[in-house]
């Protein structure tokens, strides 16, 4: 099974993002926020930020680490991956504390995406121009 560790990378930043849903509903209840407001107590706010934020990076990462592991490699893809989501935790994290200390944690996050996405852009073309 060659794409068994960008399976097991993918499952885990939708994990990831099921747990920042999971604490938006646990901040929401405690903050009395409710639907279909998406502002007003600031622990919300930032509970909202985190999850909606992790969603926007995944439509770059998830496509990117699936090109990447076709045309590249999927052990590398696999390991930038973890690198990802552990940047994406330490965004997630730091942001609830304390939204100033986010940026590591989104470089972290951003650079994998873009190494990934780079990566796959040229194996792309490296297998699209090696056809004869």
């Amino acid at each position: 099974m060659p794409y068994i560790l960008p399976s097991l990378i993918t499952a885990l930043a939708l994990l990831l993002y099921a747990g920042a849903s999971g604490y938006v509903l646990r901040v929401r209840g405690r903050s009395g926020i409710r639907a279909p407001a998406v502002s007003g107590a600031e622990d919300f706010d930032r509970a909202f930020r985190i999850q909606q934020n992790t969603l926007e990076q995944l439509v770059l990462f998830v496509p990117a680490l699936w090109l990447f592991s076709a045309f590249v490699s999927s052990s590398w893809g696999a390991g930038i991956g973890i690198l990802w989501i552990v940047g994406r935790t330490y965004y997630a994290l730091s942001y609830a504390r304390d939204p100033e200390k986010r940026i590591p944690g989104f470089a972290i996050g951003w650079a994998c995406s873009l190494i990934l996405l780079l990566g796959a852009l040229a194996g792309i073309l490296r297998a699209l121009f090696s056809l004869d």
